[in-house]
């Protein structure tokens, strides 16, 4: 073993950890009375529309996106948050058929409200609507889901659900530590379909800070719009998923006390009180496109023409299968496989970068044939997990021995520098602190991955996940013009320095380099505490 990776022999710490968490499962299992998901439930089995071509949208993508010997999907990135949101509204206000939805979280907040309540006029007027959300983050919100479900033409189900149904996300976890092996795997997925016409996909969950809204931070992110037969494919995916054993209908788990009808109330009273209030979205993004609800409305949408791979995770990946689960998914083999590929150069943005054996050996051949590799995440001031970015920061020395190019998102004083309009995707809006949570690669500016998945140990082993590898130099060049445009003057280059500082922080102020010999924002009392705690965290968690 090399002594680059010789944090992962944590054998001893681990297995204290795992015993301790063991008892503790055991204990709080005795105390929850071992609360156990229902045994008898009634999923139908439903599949997208087909009967869709009689629509507007069906007609606006075989404009945009016609067929061709190809088999080319017509696609559009949406870079800023406004307009990505405005997206999905206009969509949902344009469908006419089935609506199909695919989330991690829909928060309960400005957003997710009125995505919501978009969704519940859809219903009113006969769209199908389903709404397939990850049950982790979906905490306190049974009688709003409820609520929702118990609308017409209205079906919401949620994905491997944790026994305990009361409580705070983590207090929910701990009390059903007695199945933490499976309460543990997620569903990670971000679909939005149309008419089995138009989706979008990519890392925005329906929340407040993916699109701007919120203060103190807001996350840096991307979509992408699809037409074609890349959303054909991204059906199939969403019916698997909707008809998998894993997948329960809120009705089977909502606390008793509310009928349908009470919980129906509580929805439109609750979306009422806290009012959807629209957002704005820009007239132009930061690649000059005018919005998708103003192409609709205008009868032309633009896309550029390619040839996609639909990647994705199966359902199956939630089972408890022991040992078997450790292997990758498929979207993550499906990355590295296109890392491999790579002649000249290889972009990675991922917020969380924790890369482990496989990926590490994919990027050291890379770096020993010549390839240039170059990866974007965040640095501790903007990230969300600290605890992961610990994680990642075991790893910075090996790559950059091996040559990757690390670059590191700043705060604050970054953002402060440029507000120009059109710095979204860089810093987040003004007065917020931007924080990545786009999910890219790019390789030899020909070939583009986009999706859910983050590059560590999680997205690999226990979260499903689900992408587009795309082959356009255009929306490549579009992604690599982004990230080195927007993102190279807000961010710390991470170097290796000379003896007694192994690694300096260097930064851009006009014509002058900034160099910081320890790492901004970590203090001695963070770092003990953090260090002691990736002690006894497996990576896998991370």
């Amino acid at each position: 073993m090399t002594a680059s990776f010789k944090h992962l022999s944590l054998h001893r710490a681990r297995a204290w950890f795992v015993a301790t968490l063991a008892l503790a499962a055991l204990w709080v299992g005795m105390l929850a009375g071992c609360a156990s998901l229902p045994g008898d439930v009634d999923r139908p089995v439903s599949v997208a529309h087909t009967d869709v071509d009689h629509t507007r949208l069906a007609a606006l993508a075989a404009e945009a996106a016609p067929q061709d010997e190809r088999l080319r999907s017509g696609l559009r990135l949406l870079p800023s948050g406004d307009q990505a949101f405005e997206a999905r509204i206009a969509l949902i206000h344009a469908a006419e058929k089935s609506i199909d939805v695919q989330y991690y979280q829909i928060a309960d907040d400005a957003s997710g409200l009125q995505f919501l309540a978009a969704l519940c006029d859809a219903a009113g007027r006969g769209v199908r609507v389903r709404v397939l959300l990850d049950d982790l983050q979906a905490s306190g919100q049974d009688t709003l889901l409820a609520g929702f479900a118990a609308k017409p033409n209205v079906e919401l189900r949620l994905f491997n659900p944790l026994p305990v149904r009361d409580g705070s996300v983590g207090g929910r976890v701990l009390f059903s530590a007695h199945e933490f092996s499976r309460v543990n795997r997620r569903m990670h997925n971000k679909l939005f379909i149309a008419d089995n016409s138009f989706a979008i996909s990519g890392g925005r969950n329906i929340a407040d800070e993916y699109f701007g809204r919120s203060e103190p931070a807001n996350f840096i992110d991307m979509d992408v719009l699809s037409a074609g037969p890349a959303v054909r494919e991204l059906g199939a995916v969403f019916d698997a998923y909707w008809n998998s054993p894993h997948a329960y209908p809120i009705a089977s788990l909502a606390t008793a006390g509310a009928t349908p009808e009470a919980a129906r109330q509580y929805f439109d009273e609750h979306v009422h009180q806290r009012g959807a209030v629209a957002l704005q979205a820009s007239v132009r993004d930061p690649l000059g496109q005018s919005s998708v609800g103003s192409q609709l409305a205008s009868g032309h949408v633009e896309l550029h023409l390619a040839r996609v791979r639909v990647i994705a995770d199966t359902p199956q990946k939630a089972d408890n299968a022991g040992a078997a689960s450790m292997a990758d998914g498929p979207v993550m083999s499906g990355n590295l496989e296109l890392m491999q590929s790579a002649q000249t150069e290889v972009l990675i943005a991922s917020p969380y970068f924790v890369p482990g054996r496989r990926t590490m050996a994919v990027l050291q051949r890379a770096t020993g044939e010549q390839v240039r590799v170059s990866v974007i995440t965040n640095s501790l001031a903007t990230t969300d997990e600290p605890l992961v970015h610990f994680g990642y920061a075991r790893y910075r020395t090996a790559l950059l021995d091996m040559g990757v190019a690390l670059y590191e998102l700043m705060p604050g004083d970054g953002e402060a520098r440029d507000t120009r309009e059109g710095r979204e995707f860089a810093s987040g809006p003004h007065g917020s602190l931007g924080r990545l949570h786009a999910k890219l690669a790019v390789v030899d500016g020909q070939w583009l991955s986009i999706g859910s998945m983050n590059m560590d140990r999680r997205s690999a082993h226990c979260n499903t996940e689900m992408g587009l590898i795309v082959d356009s130099a255009d929306l490549a060049g579009q992604v690599a013009s982004l990230l080195h445009r927007e993102r190279l003057p807000l961010s710390y280059e991470v170097r290796k320095a000379g003896a007694g500082h192994p690694l300096q922080w260097v930064s851009q102020a006009g014509a002058n380099e900034v160099v910081y010999h320890a790492e901004p924002n970590l203090k001695w009392g963070r770092q003990l505490r953090l260090s002691l705690l990736s002690m006894l965290v497996d990576e896998e968690l991370l």
